[in-house]
């Protein structure tokens, strides 16, 4: 079950992720308000999920997540562009995050 929580906080740290631009240097009440409950729901799951992961395997699963969710948004949504290297990262990164749940099972 926290493998499960796990995975949600990873997503709403992408989602936080794609938050923090729209503050605009955190000075749109708003958005602003909208990242920190963002940000607080994500380390709170997070927490959650120490219960009884790991500690290190939960954070790098987390950011891992969170990282490859930002870059996939970044290139779907902004364009950003994507090459044979920023692959290579990613595939590495989605590697380690499976590597890190077979070998760590719950």
């Amino acid at each position: 079950m926290n493998w499960a929580v796990l995975a949600v906080a990873g997503l709403v740290e992408i989602v936080w992720s794609q938050s923090i631009k729209p503050t605009e240097n955190f000075t749109r009440p708003l958005p602003t308000l909208i990242c920190f409950a963002l940000g607080a729901l994500a380390v709170y799951l997070l927490s959650r999920a120490m219960q009884t992961l790991p500690v290190g395997t939960a954070y790098a699963v987390f950011t891992g997540i969170g990282a490859v969710g930002a870059i996939g948004l970044g290139v779907v949504v902004h364009k950003d562009p994507l090459g044979t290297g920023r692959l290579l990262s990613l595939t590495l990164i989605l590697g380690g995050i499976v590597l890190a749940r077979v070998t760590n099972p719950e």
